[in-house]
């Protein structure tokens, strides 16, 4: 029985599937935590993603032995920087890590927004990993000069696996300095964050095609992972173009998907710039291009109000569902550490229109509809970018185990909504790349084998749906 892994490295765990490649049929699963964050510092130690991948391999227990391909879908933006003999300089800043807000203002101002949208597809935003490296430039540049590679999360995970400094274009296409259009680098835009980009061009990973190899797995790896050594590894990609390959996402389809933040994407033959900076023109992880709304607060705040008000995630669900339909004023504005779309790192939340009379239910309702209604803000934005949504909408992501979540997406879209059976779309994409780059199968032809994509259509139920979203843009836009 040949199997194939995918590596989901998040900001929150590791996560590993193997599944086999004749039918996608899922016969073993693992997953280790990583240390916890608290924006608007966010740091990781990548030493830790890697004793998260050793351990959620191991959880495989003998169906190592028949593994015949891997590859890692990481966390989009984070930077990790290396020096000489390996080691990282200094923790990784995240995606979520907002610190580099003020440079993040300085480099679309030196350049403009049009110009970094025409450059790389997107206007970076705190949360863009080159926003970052100006960082460093500003505030720890003795810990730059030592560095010899510039990494992404998934880059520095192949990089333990197989020893090569690559990347692919997916991945790079969210650092701030790489042109998905035109696939390759620009040292402008490197440059504007270090200064120069004389001597940076070279601490970059190479840019791999999505059928390429990374490498094959060392010897030592092997016997480390308990895997067959010299097996081949996958380039590697983002979060987000994994989840795309994982769905098996077809032109027009949406997915929505509901993690610690929320992104809102589709597929796309064709690139997409948005000088206004709600889209981000990224490149997927099989040729096209993948347009993506990034919301930074997702549920994370439904978590926190279930705290507050002594309950889980389950609890406060069910009680959104207990909740009367209708729009009584009651708007809830998830901006709790600062928000990527809209472009406000130093926003908050807060609760509009409460009255002694409002009710628990009502509160939990309130809670599950401003965060999806943030994403369906992303929805409306890649409508006005020319991106086809005219499909499926896929919910995906811890939150869309969610009956609250399900309902009020369903709802506040006035439209089904498809959650699909395979509940870690990110690990099946990595599955999938790894199964393609082992010459085993196409992404299509993978995505129709594994009948990815699959799963139970929710309809809607209230008729508040254009209501709630009309309250909520009245209330953001005042913000």
């Amino acid at each position: 029985m040949e199997l194939v892994v995918g590596i989901d490295s998040s900001t929150q765990s590791t996560k590993v599937e193997a599944r086999t490649v004749d039918t996608g049929r899922i016969v073993g699963r693992g997953a280790a935590p990583h240390p916890p964050t608290a924006p608007p510092i966010s740091e990781q130690d990548p030493a830790a993603w890697w004793q998260a991948l050793v351990s959620a391999i191991g959880a495989l227990g003998d169906h190592r032995r028949h593994v015949a391909a891997l590859a890692v879908a990481g966390q989009q933006h984070g930077l990790v920087l290396v020096d000489g003999a390996g080691t990282p300089v200094r923790p990784a800043k995240l995606w979520n890590d907002t610190t580099s807000a003020p440079e993040a203002d300085r480099l679309v101002s030196v350049l403009g927004p049009a110009r970094w949208a025409q450059g790389c597809g997107s206007v970076p935003v705190a949360s863009f990993t080159v926003t970052k490296l100006a960082w460093m430039a500003v505030h720890e540049p003795d810990e730059l000069a030592r560095t010899a590679r510039v990494m992404l999360p998934h880059d520095y995970l192949t990089w333990r696996l197989t020893g090569a400094h690559v990347t692919d274009r997916g991945d790079a296409s969210g650092t701030g300095w790489f042109d998905p259009s035109a696939g390759c680098y620009r040292p402008e835009l490197l440059g504007a964050a270090v200064g120069s980009p004389d001597g940076w061009m070279e601490r970059l990973p190479v840019v791999l095609a999505p059928d390429e190899p990374a490498g094959e797995l060392t010897a030592d790896v092997a016997a480390e992972l308990g895997l067959p050594a010299g097996i081949p590894v996958g380039p590697g990609t983002g979060d987000n173009m994994a989840g795309a390959l994982g769905l098996g996402l077809r032109p027009g389809d949406l997915a929505m998907s509901l993690g610690t933040s929320g992104t809102v994407y589709a597929v796309s033959s064709t690139p997409t710039t948005d000088e206004s900076g709600a889209v981000a023109g990224f490149a997927d992880a099989d040729g096209g291009y993948l347009p993506l709304v990034c919301t930074l607060n997702a549920t994370k705040v439904t978590d926190a109000v279930a705290r507050w008000m002594g309950t889980d995630a389950v609890g406060l669900a069910e009680l959104a569902q207990r909740a009367q339909p209708g729009v009584d004023g009651l708007v809830l504005v998830p901006y709790f550490d600062g928000e990527r779309t809209p472009n406000r790192p130093d926003a908050t939340g807060s609760v509009v229109g409460l009255r002694t009379g409002t009710s628990r239910e009502r509160l939990a309702r309130a809670a599950h509809d401003g965060v999806l209604c943030g994403l369906f803000d992303g929805v409306a934005a890649l409508d006005r970018a020319g991106v086809d949504t005219s499909g499926r909408l896929l919910l995906v992501g811890g939150g869309a185990r969610s009956s609250a979540y399900r309902q009020r997406a369903a709802d506040l879209r006035g439209g089904p909504v498809v959650v699909p059976d395979a509940d870690e779309a990110v690990a099946t994409g990595a599955a999938v790349q790894a199964a393609a780059v082992a010459g085993l199968g196409s992404p299509a032809e993978l995505a129709r084998r594994w009948l990815l994509g699959a799963g139970e259509t929710v309809e809607p139920v209230a008729t508040d749906g254009a209501a709630v979203r009309a309250a909520y843009a009245e209330v953001t836009r005042s913000e």
